[in-house]
C-alpha cells in the first residue's frame, strides 16, 4: 500500500457505483412493501365486503 503525501490527499475523488447487491436490496425492498400493501389492502377490502372467517 502506497502512503500518500498531502497534495496527492487533496486531489482524491470519491465516487458511488451501483453494484449487483445493491440493486438486489432495492429490489427486495421494492417487493416486500408491495406485498406488504397487497395484504393491507386485502384485508381493508374484505372487512369492508364483509368475508371475513369466522374464529371459533
Amino acid at each position: 500500500m502506497k502512503l500518500l503525501n498531502k497534495e496527492e490527499l487533496e486531489t482524491l475523488q470519491g465516487g458511488i457505483t451501483l453494484s449487483g447487491t445493491l440493486l438486489n436490496s432495492f429490489t427486495s425492498l421494492i417487493k416486500v412493501l408491495l406485498d406488504a400493501g397487497r395484504a393491507v389492502g386485502s384485508s381493508l377490502r374484505r372487512i369492508e365486503e364483509g368475508q371475513i372467517c369466522p374464529l371459533k
